[in-house]
């Protein structure tokens, strides 16, 4: 006769937590390669690949999607930066506009990628999702993110090594900072 198995005895874990855990950060380059200026998101997601190669705490992806797509990507982090370009007209190109969730609705310009992304947070938290707590979004100031093709306009390419490394010490930053 075999005998019953027995339960597993349960073991509390005494671990303490960690004090100041280190949050997941996503970096997320938003563009289009074949939109001239479009592609300034995607090229500082590159060049970050390689700037924050020692960082583990950070994950660097690029997308050309927008809108409830980036549900896919975002969720599950507790920070987000988006790199993307804009087009306001009142600045030149190169400039770098800061936000965070709640300026979104205050910068007027034209960009097929982060517009919705405070609806698209609130429909993700609504489902249930694991939304960032920190969301900043870098819009780089564009000249032309139209016509077709495979380079950024001069200007821009001359302003893609400040842009970077301005948004990779920001980047650093919030890497460094513990969550709640």
């Amino acid at each position: 006769m075999l005998a019953a198995p027995s339960k597993p005895e349960f073991v509390p874990d005494s671990t303490p937590p960690p004090t100041a855990a280190v949050q997941k950060l996503l970096v997320l380059g938003l563009g289009n390669d074949v939109l001239t200026d479009d592609a300034i998101g995607l090229q500082v997601a590159r060049r970050l690949q390689v700037e924050l190669a020692d960082q583990p705490a950070i994950e660097l992806r690029e997308t050309t999607e927008m809108g409830l797509a980036l549900l896919d990507y975002i969720s599950g982090y507790g920070a987000v930066v988006i790199v993307d370009s804009v087009q306001t007209g009142q600045a030149p190109a190169g400039f770098v506009h800061e936000l965070d969730t709640a300026a979104l609705k205050q910068l007027s310009g034209r960009t097929p990628h982060f517009l919705g992304l405070g609806e698209t947070l609130a429909l993700g938290r609504q489902l249930g999702l694991a939304m960032p707590d920190q969301v900043k979004v870098f819009a780089v100031e564009v000249s032309d993110p139209f016509t077709l093709g495979t380079q950024m306009t001069p200007a821009l390419q001359a302003a893609l090594p400040g842009i970077t490394e301005r948004i990779a010490a920001a980047v650093r930053a919030i890497a460094a900072k513990p969550t709640r």
